[in-house]
């Protein structure tokens, strides 16, 4: 039996009726039966560099290196026997990407893949090996989205959103459920935020398990589209200048704002540079291989003023990029003060 054997599809709700508590617990249902548990550590040095007691939830060490497989489990499992045959198109910069990839193989769900020209070439050839048709087009994430939604009309796939997409929501809010069931007494989670899918999940899970808990999302400077419709309460498209792939997301999306507008604690933006600085300060006091979007929520909580503890981040990803790699040892070189100086 495959995971699309476990969970009703979501067609006969409207995407908003779909996210509630009680269907966090029927997607974990499924997502747990494919993927386990991952571990949440606190580590002592990174607690003296923040001044406040942190647990690190490991995302990075889900089998494609980060949270997202768990959407890409539990949109599998919601589609229909049709939408299964037909199979799904997505855009995507990589993670995404793999988690569909991954997910696919396993259902036997035929999956092709969009990317914007300059995607992380190790994340393209990752979505390659698990067997999905990777289609490179155009310049930004915004671009290769039009063109996956031109290719499901042509095609008969089905369209699969990177932020409006009920089953990927739920399947991410399963990365919260687990650390509040794990750690009940948590007064703050960062969360980064790309479409916003992580951090609405995060609230789902704590509206329920945790209402005294803060939910603050995290997002890069540079790419401040869903920051911005938070704000503002209205949609927004801008411009992606980050060089933090995970995070390169040009547009807010509606169903993941309806979540963040109305629980939503705090929006924090961070610099490029202090993102690196985490990755590298990852490295050195946690023992752990963050990409940029995974060091993200670390950033936000040392540039948060009234961060109390015991609190929490989430890496969500491991996949870090060349530049990436190379900067670890130049940003501890440099120092912590510097780098992570927002």
């Amino acid at each position: 039996m495959t995971v699309t054997d476990t969970l009703t599809p979501f067609s006969s709700l409207s995407p908003r009726e779909c996210l509630d508590f009680d269907a966090v617990l029927r997607t974990y249902e499924a997502v747990s039966r494919v993927l386990s548990e991952t571990p949440a550590w606190s580590y002592p040095l990174l607690n003296a560099e923040a001044g406040v007691e942190i647990t690190v939830k490991h995302e990075n060490v889900q089998p494609t290196g980060a949270f997202k497989v768990r959407g890409g489990v539990a949109l599998m499992a919601a589609l229909s026997p049709e939408e299964q045959r037909r199979g799904v198109v997505t855009a995507s910069t990589g993670n995404h990407a793999q988690s569909l990839a991954w997910a696919g193989a396993r259902s036997e769900v035929p999956v092709t893949v969009v990317v914007p020209v300059g995607a992380p070439a190790r994340k393209v050839a990752a979505v390659r090996a698990l067997g999905a048709r990777v289609v490179v087009e155009g310049e930004t994430m915004c671009e290769s989205l039009a063109h996956a939604e031109a290719l499901s009309l042509a095609e008969g796939m089905r369209m699969v959103s990177p932020g409006d997409e009920p089953a990927i929501v739920l399947g991410h809010a399963t990365v919260y459920l687990e650390l509040f069931r794990r750690h009940p007494g948590l007064e703050a989670v960062y969360a980064p935020v790309g479409s916003g899918s992580g951090a609405a999940g995060a609230c789902l899970v704590r509206d329920v398990l945790a209402p005294g808990c803060r939910i603050i999302g995290v997002q890069s400077s540079a790419a401040p589209a869903a920051h911005r419709a938070w704000t503002s309460g209205e949609p927004a498209t801008v411009h992606s200048r980050t060089r933090v792939a995970g995070l390169a997301v040009g547009a807010s999306f509606a169903l993941t704002q309806s979540v963040l507008g109305r629980s939503l604690n705090d929006f924090i933006l961070v610099d490029d540079d202090a993102i690196q600085g985490a990755v590298g300060l990852l490295a050195t006091h946690a023992h752990t291989l963050a990409e940029g979007a995974g060091a993200a929520s670390l950033v936000g909580l040392m540039a948060d003023p009234t961060r109390q503890g015991p609190c929490a981040i989430v890496c969500t990803g491991g996949n870090a990029d060349d530049h990436e790699l190379a900067g670890i040892s130049a940003s501890s070189a440099v120092g912590t003060d510097q780098t992570l100086n927002c």
